[in-house]
């Protein structure tokens, strides 16, 4: 079956206003950039969006937030943008916190019809406990808190211990941006770009995958292909000034010495 879409704005002409959205990357490595400005460009708006982080203020999902598309983020980390930490303090958006491991074995458990398993991960905090601030009002009180989770203990390495229960996490869409893909939807990812992007590949329900290289069925050896073309519904090729468009978060050099 060739999943091929001639534009990103093909690929996301059927996601609505209030879909939930699964978008990989960490940080700014392996972010599905095109379609993310795709998104911005069709006004959609009121998204639940589950993803390491939320870009930074002018680039990834930073630029869905800028202009308050999103209503409600499911994350690992708030740093490095600005005006995501402004609208969760302020309000204006809802921020589940999840410890970086369960987030990708909850969408990993979402992609593989898992529905909950028990961690050791957050046990005796409030992540098991509850009452973490989900979302503040306008005063700074906290208008929306962690439920509190089921906790079970069992025999483990030879001894008893405590366990919390996480649920999985399906999304409505998936967006990842792979190093190459064939027409199937078999993705191969480039180094730390793989990152979370197989992990939020499987949980979207419809999945898109932006492509930096396209490859024929049968020009990918299989053992190169880190996500079977099962969990990808549409693959969106890149232009070579697309597939160059990267952005580093942080430069870090050092100077030369003479």
């Amino acid at each position: 079956m060739d999943k091929v879409v001639s534009s990103a704005a093909e690929a996301v002409a059927d996601v609505g206003d209030g879909a939930s959205l699964s978008v990989g990357g960490f940080g700014l490595c392996g972010i599905p950039s095109v379609l993310i400005q795709a998104l911005l460009d069709k006004g959609v708006t009121d998204l639940e969006a589950v993803s390491n982080n939320c870009g930074v203020d002018d680039w990834g999902l930073g630029l869905l937030l800028r202009e308050k598309r999103i209503r409600r983020m499911v994350s690992s980390y708030v740093g490095e943008n600005k005006e995501f930490a402004r609208q969760y303090l302020s309000g204006e958006l809802e921020v589940e916190l999840t410890p970086q491991g369960t987030l990708a074995e909850r969408l990993r458990a979402g992609g593989s019809g898992v529905p909950a398993f028990y961690t050791r991960t957050g046990v005796g905090t409030q992540v098991a406990e509850g009452g973490l601030p989900w979302k503040y009002d306008d005063a700074g009180n906290i208008a929306v808190a962690s439920p509190a989770k089921e906790t079970r203990e069992f025999d483990f390495l030879g001894e008893r211990q405590e366990f919390v229960l996480e649920q999985s996490i399906t999304c409505d869409f998936g967006l990842v941006r792979a190093w190459k893909g064939d027409r199937h939807g078999n993705l191969v990812f480039n180094q730390s770009a793989r990152n979370f992007n197989p992990l939020c590949a499987m949980a979207g329900r419809v999945t898109i995958a932006e492509v930096e290289e396209l490859s024929e069925p049968g020009e990918l050896a299989a053992d190169d292909i880190h996500l079977p073309g099962i969990y990808v519904q549409r693959v969106v090729p890149l232009t070579p000034e697309q597939a160059a468009d990267k952005r580093i978060e942080r430069r870090t050099v050092t100077e030369r010495s003479s």
